[in-house]
Parts: structure tokens; sequence; C-alpha cells
């Protein structure tokens, strides 16, 4: 799907007629994606927020800001030749966030949607519900919180009694383990 400067990628949402006041890419996404590599640059404020901008970045073909925004010990697992493949060949139409659940225990929360594709058979969608979790950045001045995907297709190796991948401390089966079980 080519760039529409008009309308960010996820602003368009093909079960809507129309979205009354839909944000440009440059006032949307686009200050996300250009600033993945700050420490302090402009990060996502929920995992809602996150969602729309890796949305973005699939129809934008952007698998540096989808590997960066995965969960930081997951990141080397990933295939960003594929991610970027897979990002080249869909025919992307448009994103609905069905629900946003902010907050499930400590860190973490949850948003339900449809990522809407074109196929030879018409308009598919594919609804996931994703995780995802806040990750103090140690590095950042003043210790900001980062919201990053945790992606249950990455094969790892982690005993459920060893500490979590998202470095708060607890075991991994009392945190992230619960979502990636």
């Amino acid at each position: 799907m080519p760039l529409s400067i008009k309308n960010c990628p996820c602003q368009i949402n093909p079960s809507l007629a129309t979205i009354s006041t839909p944000l440009a890419y440059k006032d949307c996404c686009q200050p996300y994606h250009n600033d993945i590599d700050k420490v302090e640059g402009v990060q996502a404020e929920s995992a809602e927020r996150l969602m729309r901008t890796r949305y973005s970045a699939f129809v934008l073909v952007k698998a540096d800001y989808i590997v960066k925004t995965t969960v930081p010990a997951q990141q080397a697992l990933l295939d960003i030749n594929a991610i970027e493949t897979w990002a080249k060949e869909t025919d992307w139409a448009g994103l609905e966030i069905v629900q946003h659940t902010p907050k499930l225990g400590k860190r973490h929360a949850q948003v339900e949607f449809k990522a809407y594709y074109v196929t030879s058979e018409g308009t598919q969608s594919h609804h996931e519900l994703s995780t995802f979790v806040k990750i103090t950045d140690k590095s950042a001045s003043e210790n900001k919180e980062r919201w990053y995907f945790l992606d249950p297709t990455v094969s790892m190796s982690v005993s459920q009694k060893q500490p979590c991948i998202c470095g708060s401390g607890e075991k991994f089966k009392r945190c992230c383990g619960v979502f990636l079980a």
C-alpha cells in the first residue's frame, strides 16, 4: 500500500464508513517511527498507541521499528527479512481496534484488533489479541517506561522459574509467561 500523507495508515478502518477527524501520518505515527533510536524520543503512551504505530510500520515496511518495539529479549530471534517481505507482499486495507485492556496486573496490557488486507477473494481480516508489557528503560536519564510487544510466535527456551524476559525481576511464570504460554 503506497503511503498516503493525507491519512495515517492506523487511521484507516474499512469497517467504518468514515473517521470523523483522521490524522495525517506526520501528526500520528511518524514521530514514533522517527524517534525509535532515540532514548529520549517519542514513545507510545499506551499499548493501543504502540499497536497503532506497529500496524503503520507494517504498512510502510518499517521492519526495524517492528523489531525494536518487540520485547528486547525476543528481538535477536526475529527474522527482519521475513518481516519485511511479508509487509511488502501484503495489501493492507486498514486497522480496527476492537478492545484495549490497559491494565492486566502491574505492567501488562492487551489490545484486540483486526488488521484488514486485500486478497483475490476480497477484503480479509487478521483478528488477534496481542499482549504488551511496560519495561523501565534504565538507560534513560529519568528511568522512562516503554511499551513493548510480547511476540507469542517467537520460540524461546525459558523455564517457568527463570527471571522474566521483560526484566521485571519476577519469575517468568508469574509475569510474561502467563501471556506466552
